[in-house]
């Protein structure tokens, strides 16, 4: 009776199969583990020793750049901003995945498939196959997705010259194009208008809101507009909103401006706030929507039922009350309704919009989306931010969402939109950047200034103390009216705060 244990030993020709057989696999584990490396051990040994160094040099310069980067965190800013640079990335990103296919095809032959038994040499084809497509189709799209990012820097930062900041903030002009318009007035008649006067060192923001109804305003002195209406932007019918109109009309006042409708607006802007705008960034709100369903929505306290639409509209309906995550389209209509509402209760919501946005939206979950977001945002927003200042600017918004953010609305009651006092205004303006703004001595960073994780907190200031109370929702009998916590005839708390958070 046969032995059941009994296995037949293989023959010297099996053994020898299986020995090259392990070899050809072992040379393309160590390609894919270090490029280069089986020409280095069995074939062209120049080849594998230039891939070799490109790697090794490729991975030193990435843990330095990672080092200098925990030092100085706008390197990687610079880096990503700087448009020929990324050019060249993205063609050593393509030159590599070509060159590391290559290699593994190289690896192959150098694993004598001829010698090979069928079943092994199809097993070796389809691993080699397999891990030469993944390499080089991950790195083929992540230089498409550094094409994409370069397009957008292109697209969107248009800016020749970088401005100097202005008693020492940066006032950072904020247009929604009127998303009612679509494309044939794109640019020509914001729907709102907020100004973001920003620390230069702190990052301290306060939001300055300018209602789109506002007449009778004069312009910055000396401006072409303010020598066409030098007693006020005073013709009939014409609101802040209408100024891109008419001087879209009136080219020849802007003769060397790319965007006549945008520097007039500008003008007008420093004429109300006494503010000198550094640049400003234009939001087409048709496409308002697609930026937040790419970072995933947006998490509003929802106080009323909020209209999406008009009654007319077949698409009429609510968004309902309840602290909710809302997608793109909801969010819209959230920051723009009027219907059962008005303009000042839309100003206010439209400030915790970007409140929430500052603070909930976080660099993983734009990489997470980047190429949504980068499609969506090139396609939405123009700006005159030169690309040198991307890293300044990024910087200052990362110190920015750890700090309150003040608000001040030029609305009712503190303002009269009809017939304004420009002394006034600027008296409001100059007292709410000053609360805003930082003693010297409060600049540098000091025990008092830091949390118990150690990161610097926001400087105080007087009313940093007092809080806003959400009275709608804390049951003292506080009206909220149009989804804002206050009413018309005695102002919107997120119009005018010293932390809008609290305030939405």
């Amino acid at each position: 009776m046969a032995d059941q244990n009994y296995r037949p030993q293989r023959t010297a020709a099996e053994r020898a199969s299986r020995v090259r057989f392990r070899r050809a696999m072992a040379l393309l584990l160590i390609t894919l583990l270090l490029p280069g490396s089986a020409q280095l051990v069995a074939g062209n040994r120049r080849v594998g020793r230039i891939a070799i160094w490109t790697v090794i040099g490729l991975a030193v310069t990435a843990g330095l750049v990672f080092g200098i980067s925990l030092l100085w965190h706008g390197l990687i800013f610079r880096l990503g901003t700087t448009p020929w640079l990324l050019g060249f990335f993205r063609i050593a990103l393509i030159a590599g995945a070509l060159a590391w296919a290559a290699l593994f095809v190289d690896a192959w032959r150098l694993g004598r498939p001829l010698e090979l038994d069928l079943k092994q040499r199809r097993i070796v084809v389809a691993i080699n196959g397999a891990l030469a497509f993944s390499v080089a189709a991950t790195m083929i799209f992540g230089a498409h997705l550094v094409g994409v990012h370069k397009g957008m820097v292109e697209t969107i930062f248009a800016g020749a010259e970088a401005a100097e900041a202005h008693n020492g903030r940066f006032n950072v002009l904020l247009a929604g194009a009127d998303g009612d318009s679509g494309k044939t007035r794109w640019g020509l008649r914001p729907d709102s208008l907020t100004v973001a006067s920003i620390d230069a060192v702190t990052g301290r923001t306060v939001l300055i809101g300018l209602p789109r109804n506002m007449q009778n305003f004069t312009f910055d002195d000396g401006s072409p507009m303010d020598e066409e209406f030098p007693r006020g932007f005073d013709c009939d019918g014409c609101y802040l909103n209408g100024v891109s109109t008419w001087a879209g009309e009136h080219k020849d006042l802007y003769k060397d401006e790319k965007d006549p409708g945008m520097a007039a607006t500008v003008d007008a802007v420093e004429g109300i706030t006494d503010l000198q705008i550094s640049y400003y960034a234009m939001v087409d709100l048709n496409g308002f929507e697609k930026i937040v369903d790419a970072i995933g929505g947006v998490t509003l306290n929802v106080r009323q039922p909020i209209p999406v639409g008009i009654p007319s509209d077949k698409f009429y309906t609510h968004i309902e009350p309840g602290k909710k995550k809302l997608d793109g389209w909801e969010t819209l209509w959230y920051a723009r309704a009027r219907h059962d509402s008005d303009d000042y209760s839309r100003m206010a919501r439209q400030k915790c919009v970007m409140s929430a946005i500052l603070q909930q939206t976080s660099p993983a979950d734009v990489v997470r989306h980047y190429q949504d977001v980068a499609k969506a945002t090139g396609a939405t927003i123009t700006t005159t931010v030169p690309p040198s200042e991307i890293e300044r600017f990024s910087a200052l918004a990362l110190k920015a969402k750890s700090q309150k953010v003040s608000t001040l609305s030029l609305v009712p009651p503190l303002v009269s939109t009809a017939d304004p006092d420009m002394s006034d205004i600027h008296a409001e303006v100059r007292k709410a950047v000053k609360k805003a703004t930082p003693k010297k001595e409060e600049v540098f960073e000091s025990p008092g200034n830091e949390g118990d994780d150690g990161e610097t907190k926001a400087p105080a200031t007087k009313n940093d103390d007092v809080k806003t109370k959400p009275a709608g929702d804390s049951g003292d009998g506080g009206p909220v009216t149009g989804g804002a916590l206050g009413s018309r005839n005695k102002g919107y708390q997120a119009n005018e705060t010293d932390d809008l958070a609290s305030a939405c």
